[in-house]
């Protein structure tokens, strides 16, 4: 297994549970891959280096089978999953209720209700297709529901079914996780799957930081006997010990790169031709007190949407498509200390963000997210103790899978979100050599799907 993130993890503890000998092999010295944790700005202040809020981790299906409490894992939930604040000091609200979250919405409160209501209760019989575990609906009508609603653009949906700025709003930031151009389809899908996962399980944080995750999952996967190296960069798959199968939690870039001459001249142009996404300007900051937000739903919220109305997020999240940057970003932050205070010294504080750039762009958007953070946080910039920066190149040397600062493993553009990275999905033209990174369905997340499902084709192809 050549990669330590949580698809790679995934992938080994599937295996190891099926009673193969399995080796996992990282390049970096600490295991991770997206889920890890550093000291990134001062010392006892512990920030999450890539991912940070993980509701897909609670949701998997593949994860919560797993014994991960047992093995030092604990989520904490925050008591308002998410905020999105706007300009006349009020916020919309993603609660783990829809009768709450609608009461936010002012005028659209029935039509959130009705929507979602129905698809929070459909979601037992959507899971499985939503997230890859199958691939024909084994219950049409609640997929049909859900593809009816799916199949058209964040704002096309936003504007048919919402009338109020909250709601337009509360939707556009859901979906722009996407990292796509809201007038763009599968957008709605993203926004919908993002709302469900709040209301079925909130949008929890580990405690202890992301590196707790990987750590759990390592400590459950030595458990059944396997074995982890770290600090041991593959660069060519003849560096590996002879293998039945060799599954790689890699990109596209990186598997042509160490088994470009075991694979045939036309799947090496299709993974030639793999498409990535925009990529991320991430700012963390080191704090002295909270985040002084005006809207005090947002000072009780582990996540916060920053970017104020749909018409502003779709302005900013088309511009790294046109290879521009926005000067109002919409910012994803996070403010895990509110909630976990094992992250930071005493009465201190710790929040990370992000926004969405070009690929491979080498401009520090941190003055223009600092600018947004301050408009609806008056008093922001003096809590700041000290910052780190990553732009595109840094988050790629920090994981080689986040090519060009692309945190999602590859653009999901409807032709590239259900079949990638190629119509073989997991499996390659060369027998026992699989991809199992974020560069396969059901994609970017820290959910362990990738590698689950590679390995569950391994082990069908008797391996």
């Amino acid at each position: 297994m050549i990669g330590s993130g949580p698809n790679g993890l995934a992938a080994a503890i599937t295996l190891a549970q099926a009673g193969r000998s399995v080796l996992v092999v990282e390049g970096n010295d600490t295991i991770g891959g997206g889920t890890r944790s550093a000291e990134l700005t001062l010392p006892g202040f512990l920030h999450d280096v890539c991912s940070a809020v993980h509701p897909m981790a609670v949701i998997s299906p593949f994860f919560r089978n797993l014994p991960l409490e047992a093995h030092g894992l604990t989520w904490i939930q925050p008591p308002v999953p998410l905020a999105h604040p706007l300009d006349d000091g009020s916020a919309a609200v993603l609660m783990r209720s829809v009768d709450e979250t609608a009461a936010s919405l002012g005028k659209d409160a029935a039509a959130y209700k009705q929507i979602f209501s129905r698809l929070a209760g459909d979601w037992p019989r959507l899971e499985s297709l939503l997230l890859g575990m199958t691939r024909v609906p084994r219950h049409p009508f609640a997929a049909a529901f859900f593809g009816l609603l799916s199949l058209r653009s964040a704002r096309g949906f936003a504007e048919a079914h919402f009338r109020g700025e909250q709601a337009r709003a509360l939707f556009a930031g859901l979906a722009a996780h996407s990292i796509l151009p809201l007038e763009r389809i599968p957008t709605a899908a993203f926004g919908l799957v993002f709302a469900i996962t709040g209301h079925m399980v909130g949008w929890p944080i580990p405690q202890g930081g992301a590196q707790n995750i990987a750590n759990a999952l390592a400590s459950y996967f030595s458990s059944l006997g396997g074995e982890i190296i770290t600090g041991e960069m593959v660069q060519s798959l003849d560096e590996l010990p002879k293998a039945r199968a060799i599954l790689c939690d890699v990109t596209p870039r990186q598997l042509l790169a160490i088994a470009g001459r075991r694979l045939p001249e036309p799947y090496r142009r299709k993974l030639q031709r793999y498409r990535y996404g925009p990529g991320v300007c991430k700012v963390d900051w080191a704090l002295a007190e909270p985040i002084p937000w005006a809207a005090e739903p947002c000072r009780r919220a582990g996540t916060v949407h920053v970017g104020g109305t749909l018409e502003e997020i779709a302005e900013s999240e088309r511009a790294p498509w046109k290879g521009e940057h926005a000067e109002r970003p919409f910012v994803l932050l996070a403010q895990p200390t509110l909630f976990d205070p094992t992250r930071a010294p005493q009465r201190t504080h710790i929040a990370w963000a992000y926004c969405h750039v070009p690929l491979n762009s080498q401009v520090d958007m941190s003055a223009r997210i600092e600018q947004q953070i301050e408009r609806f946080a008056p008093g922001f910039r003096r809590t700041i103790l000290k910052r780190s920066v990553m732009l595109t190149a840094d988050m790629q040397a920090l994981n080689p899978n986040l090519v060009g600062g692309d945190v999602n493993g590859g653009s999901a553009q409807l032709d590239q979100l259900f079949l990638r990275p190629t119509w073989r999905l997991y499996r390659t033209p060369s027998r026992g050599l699989y991809i199992c990174s974020a560069s396969t369905p059901p994609g970017g997340g820290v959910h362990g799907l990738c590698g689950h499902l590679a390995a569950r084709d391994a082990l069908r192809d008797g391996f």
